[in-house]
C-alpha cells in the first residue's frame, strides 16, 4: 500500500481505530498510524499535508458508511 491508496489506508485505519474520530486525529498521529499499517510499503518521508488531509477525509467517509 503507497500513500495514494489513500481509501484503502483509510479502511485499514478505521479497522485498526475503530474508537477513533478521525476528524480528532492530529496529523503526526495520523502518518505515524499510517506507517504501522501491515500493509503500508512506502516511503515515509513522501507523506505531505495534503496526503494527509485525503487520508483524513477519505476515514471521515469512512467512519460515516459504518454510522
Amino acid at each position: 500500500m503507497k500513500w495514494t491508496d489513500t481509501s484503502e489506508i483509510a479502511m485499514q485505519l478505521a479497522d485498526e481505530h475503530p474508537d477513533v474520530d478521525p476528524r480528532t486525529v492530529n496529523f503526526v498521529d495520523l502518518r505515524n498510524w499510517v506507517i504501522e499499517l501491515p500493509e503500508f510499503d512506502d516511503d515515509p518521508d513522501r507523506s505531505g499535508e495534503r496526503i494527509l488531509e485525503a487520508i483524513q477525509l477519505a476515514w471521515m467517509e469512512e467512519a460515516d458508511l459504518d454510522d
